[in-house]
């Protein structure tokens, strides 16, 4: 499995950490930065990890800034992309399941490391369940399509 990462300078410390769990456990990461904790703009960042998932060049994508918000909202701007903001690992688990999330969003200042590393483990080993989550997804890709002006 191949997982694109990315954060703003507020979520650094988390994503190196998440990282390193990842490539632990057999993952490869794509870590597209930044590399200090100088002042950015997280939908950069957003914009390069949901690039990587849509080009299929990862699977999967997780994002991390301040609260998780931000990187959120800029994910769901980008046709294709379901990014989850989570919180405890449930909420990893069943994005996936019912809503095939294929991004991932974290708060550093929001969960600790203990919680976002059983977010993450949750998030990547979980997949889609397909019925009728399915055809709920076809009606949210329409609202998206329903709403463009």
């Amino acid at each position: 499995m191949h997982i694109a990462i990315a954060s703003d300078h507020a979520g650094l410390d988390l994503r190196r950490t998440i990282k390193n769990h990842l490539e632990q456990a057999g993952k490869t990461v794509l870590d597209l930065g930044p590399d200090s904790t100088d002042s950015v703009d997280y939908p950069d960042f957003a914009e390069k990890v949901t690039r990587a998932v849509l080009s299929g060049e990862t699977n999967l994508g997780i994002l991390i800034c301040g609260s998780g918000v931000g990187m959120s909202m800029s994910a769901n701007k980008v046709p294709g992309i379901r990014a989850a903001l989570c919180f405890n690992a449930y909420m990893g688990k069943m994005c996936r399941a019912h809503n095939n999330a294929n991004v991932l969003c974290l708060g550093e200042r929001v969960v600790g490391a203990g919680v976002a590393l059983e977010v993450v483990d949750a998030f990547v080993m979980t997949p889609f369940d397909g019925g009728r989550h399915g055809a709920r997804l076809e009606k949210m890709a329409a609202l998206a399509t329903a709403n463009q002006a």
